[in-house]
């Protein structure tokens, strides 16, 4: 079994070997091109999930082919179990409750509006967080429901009365079953941005909607951070990629999506939101 884990990894473009709780990228996880240099190095000591048992520094790469921006490699299964032990407090369901409902209520008013002010429907939120974005979409009349990896937040948001799952995307098995569906602060945390694409669009129905959330480093607050070497991005140990504009779009396309719409997220500084179709 190990022997066999060791060469679908390798045919991945994926290190087989496992050095400081990661697993080292083999070749770009955007474009698969092998040549990629080191763009720096930066402690992550500071960082609220972090433990002595996880690696004290990230490294992220920038891709020769393609420009990408990405971690050397991504943690393992252990190394994620002790991540998750701990939920930063913005991220935990009922905390910041009415601050929640105020930023997502506009989000789901405007892709109501997209989709004719059609405010009914399926919705499946992933990595749902604080779980704000779930209840903001049932509010509205959407049935709603979230899957996070995080189970406590799951249980919590149970609690509550909500359709949540402690579950993968690729565990869903519905083909075409969601007329929406959103990734707030998904992409960069994945490994394979690629793949999680593939099963959203597996996932939405035609002409289905997806909101991600991701952000953006050639926005000109990034580009300040940057100046003052004080920009937190590159000491998110939780992140595997940091994108543009442009590579996101590249990405979406690549992956059945078709950007149709761009806005400056009014929840993190730095960050975007783009609104992409099911071609």
């Amino acid at each position: 079994m190990i022997l066999e884990n060791a060469v679908a990894l390798s045919k991945k473009g994926i290190n087989p070997e496992f050095t400081c709780m990661r697993i080292k990228y083999r070749s770009c996880p955007m474009c698969s091109s092998p040549a990629f240099t080191k763009a720096g190095e930066y402690s992550c000591v500071d960082h609220h999930v972090y433990s002595p048992e996880l690696p004290s520094t990230i490294s992220w790469m920038k891709c020769d082919e393609c420009g990408h921006v990405f971690t050397d490699g991504y943690f393992t299964k252990e190394a994620l179990e002790i991540i998750f032990r701990k939920t930063q407090s913005f991220q935990t369901p009922g905390s910041a409750t009415a601050e929640g409902r105020s930023v997502w209520g506009p989000v789901v008013s405007m892709i109501s509006a997209m989709r004719g002010w059609n405010y009914s429907g399926s919705w499946l939120d992933v990595g749902f967080g604080s779980g704000a974005l779930v209840a903001a979409a049932v509010e509205f009349g959407y049935q709603a429901a979230g899957i996070d990896l995080r189970e406590q937040s799951v249980s919590a948001m149970a609690t509550m009365g909500y359709e949540v799952y402690a579950a993968s995307l690729g565990q869903i098995g519905q083909a075409e079953s969601f007329d929406v569906m959103s990734m707030a602060d998904v992409l960069e945390h994945t490994p394979f941005p690629g793949d999680e694409l593939k099963h959203a669009n597996r996932l939405l129905k035609p002409g289905g909607h997806l909101f991600v959330s991701t952000p953006n480093m050639e926005c000109v607050v990034w580009k300040l951070w940057d100046m003052a070497n004080n920009n937190p991005y590159w000491r998110e140990m939780e992140h595997c990629h940091n994108f543009s504009r442009e590579s996101l779009y590249a990405l979406l396309r690549r992956n059945g999506f078709e950007p149709v719409r761009f806005e400056i997220s009014n929840r993190y500084a730095a960050c975007m939101d783009v609104v992409s179709v099911k071609k």
